[in-house]
């Protein structure tokens, strides 16, 4: 699995912990968009897409299976919004 690219929208709400929203294209054939930048009490972080069961509680919608692909994913989508800080 190779990350073809990645797109970042920061987000500039005040006191918000929101702070982007990503889209990550796989292998140049499979985008997943939504997923949320959030800046969490150990720093910054990524929340797959997700949605609301019946019961209340949220589902991640797709989401990296093992610990490796999570990281190649926050690699990638913190290089990008680092980046476009500068």
């Amino acid at each position: 699995m190779k990350i073809s690219s990645v797109n970042v929208r920061k987000i500039t709400k005040e006191n918000s912990r929101l702070k982007g929203i990503a889209s990550v294209l796989i292998d140049d054939a499979f985008a997943i968009h939504d997923i949320r930048i959030i800046e969490g009490d150990n720093g910054l972080f990524i929340a797959m897409p997700s949605r609301k069961t019946p019961s209340g509680d949220y589902k991640d919608v797709c989401h990296p299976i093992n610990p490796e692909v999570r990281k190649n994913f926050e690699e990638a989508i913190f290089e990008e919004y680092n980046k476009e800080e500068e």
